[in-house]
């Protein structure tokens, strides 16, 4: 495996890559890598010839240096979860390399980005669109691998890319979560073991949603204010929002008939704030929740 920290080093393995025919797919990531992440460095490999997976944790997108310096690093461990997965490319540079002094350029997507995870998290989605930019004028990548827990994330690189006419094709692999439903999330960690069981809370809100679409119910009001009851029950859990939006402008919706719709909802247990989703739709009628180990 060789692990990148020099972005001359990596525009330079990347033309090399791209000489010899290969089709690069990229899988960004900020590290402490779990099961999620590693379901996507293995659809990255079953799809491409080079999987390249970028470790770092972009400064731009935290709120404070404390939450910041607080996020778990271990580039060895996630270098070992990767070895086995045939991984051969990791660019792990440091902040300085990708934003030295004077940098003053930001990419800036206008998909609601002040609302939902936005109104949480300011600067989030520039931070991510701006470090996204400057991986794909790098390694330049036919395909990048992003997570549907992140839903509004991959709607916003998804607008960058048709916007900035990136010949990048985003491709969005489905929530991992843990055998009682959890989704994976580095931020788990932080939870104490009352909060992980409080944590629960959040499929089975998502479950209810997917029960009452299942019978028929299509008023996005109703299924929201049923999963506020369900998250309310839980004395750990405080809820941040509940949402109803379309899944390529994250626009509300309340007629959910004849059309995906992606539900999402952001919910604090103690300091840590937790996010996920799903998506229903007619046509198919069966949800995109997620897939679950064990």
């Amino acid at each position: 495996m060789q692990i990148v920290t020099r972005a001359s080093q990596l525009r330079s393995l990347a033309a090399r890559l791209a000489a010899e025919g290969k089709t690069i797919g990229l899988v960004p990531t900020m590290g402490a890598l779990h099961e999620g992440q590693l379901h996507m460095v293995r659809e990255a490999q079953r799809l491409t010839d080079a999987v390249i997976v970028a470790i770092f944790v972009n400064p731009l997108q935290f709120n404070t240096q404390e939450e910041y310096e607080a996020y778990p690093r271990d580039l060895a461990r996630d270098a070992d979860l990767l070895m086995p997965l045939g991984v051969k490319y990791v660019f792990a540079p440091s902040a300085e390399e990708l934003f030295p002094p004077g940098f003053a350029t930001w990419v800036e997507v206008k998909v609601r980005d002040q609302e939902l995870e936005g109104a949480a998290r300011p600067d989030h989605f520039r931070g991510a669109a701006t470090v996204l930019t400057i991986y794909f004028n790098l390694i330049q990548p036919r395909f990048v691998f992003m997570g549907q827990k992140d839903a509004q994330q991959t709607v916003v690189a998804k607008k960058m890319t048709r916007d900035l006419h990136a010949p990048v094709e985003i491709i969005v692999t489905p929530t991992i979560r843990e055998a009682d439903g959890v989704a994976l999330s580095s931020r788990n960690e932080f939870l104490s073991s009352g909060e992980r069981q409080a944590a629960q809370v959040m499929p089975r809100a998502l479950q209810l949603a997917e029960k009452l679409f299942t019978e028929g119910e299509r008023s996005a009001a109703k299924i929201m204010k049923a999963m506020r009851k369900v998250i309310e029950q839980e004395p750990l859990a405080q809820l941040d929002y509940v949402a109803a939006t379309d899944t390529e402008h994250l626009e509300p919706l309340d007629d959910m008939s004849g059309r995906a719709t992606l539900i999402s909802l952001a919910v604090y247990f103690g300091k840590t704030r937790l996010i996920d989703n799903v998506i229903l739709h007619d046509e198919k009628f069966k949800p995109k929740a997620g897939i679950k180990l064990g």
